[in-house]
């Protein structure tokens, strides 16, 4: 008796997950240079290799001078904390000072800076730093789907508010529910040779479940009904519904689909 085949659903959080994005069905498009849901004025679909890779790290910076005071902050240099100034040593001795019962020290010495927070992050390809901009807050934003180790299938999700082009669509439709705001599915699709083994629907499960489990109520996604099913990233109304999803609004060209969660 044959095995079924290997099926596994990471998501991406680093740079080597990244990298295992599959191609799309239409060579013309990627999931690793789209920033259409992103940007709802200049995103784009069409693929960037350049955005793939990762940017060139900053330069060193120049040593300091040897009669330099490592006490006083260096030319253009934005943080200007003195760690023995009073207020700095009166704040990490009353962490808790003030009416804030829940305030965190104002000073940590063992935290990175938020200069050496944009250093690290600023060596990802562009695309993975888009997907990487509220991971800590909110988690993972895509995942990828493995047939036998093999790269066949691509999610992209999220709070809405991450995503200016599906705000905009949305927007078109005053009769949707506003409170509570929907997470928002923005693309699935797998390989050409992955079509029809139901494997975007099982991706699609994966990211619904997901999306439950950090407390949202609902999920919409976005069709594009005026383009080609392998230039569309947010699948058709059928798939959808395939998946559990009603259709909110029924517009010719942009309906939205919709699946309440609990």
């Amino acid at each position: 008796m044959t095995a079924p085949p290997s099926i596994e659903i990471r998501d991406i959080t680093d740079a080597a997950t990244f990298q295992r994005l599959p191609p799309c069905a239409d060579a013309r498009f990627d999931h690793r240079s789209c920033d259409y849901w992103e940007d709802e004025d200049r995103g784009q679909k069409t693929s960037r290799p350049s955005w793939w890779q990762p940017a060139s790290p900053p330069p060193p910076a120049p040593p300091p001078a040897v009669d330099e005071n490592p006490f006083l902050p260096r030319p253009g240099d934005e943080d200007t904390f003195n760690p023995f100034a009073s207020t700095a040593i009166a704040a990490a001795l009353d962490p808790l000072g003030g009416d804030d019962l829940f305030a965190t020290p104002a000073y940590n010495p063992f935290a990175p800076s938020p200069r050496e927070e944009a250093h690290a992050g600023s060596a990802l390809p562009r695309k993975l730093r888009l997907l990487d901009r509220g991971r800590k807050v909110f988690g993972s934003y895509a995942k990828v789907l493995l047939l036998e180790s093999e790269p066949v299938g691509y999610a992209q999700f999220g709070p809405l508010s991450a995503y200016p082009r599906a705000q905009q669509i949305r927007s078109l439709y005053p009769r949707l529910p506003q409170s509570p705001l929907p997470a928002v599915i923005t693309c699935v699709a797998t390989t050409s040779a992955a079509r029809g083994m139901g494997l975007a629907r099982r991706l699609v499960e994966a990211v619904v479940a997901d999306l439950a489990s950090r407390g949202f109520a609902a999920i919409e996604a976005y069709p594009d009904l005026t383009l080609r099913p392998a230039e569309a990233s947010a699948a058709s109304p059928a798939f959808w519904m395939g998946c559990g999803f009603l259709m909110a609004e029924a517009d010719e060209r942009y309906p939205v689909m919709r699946i309440e969660l609990g």
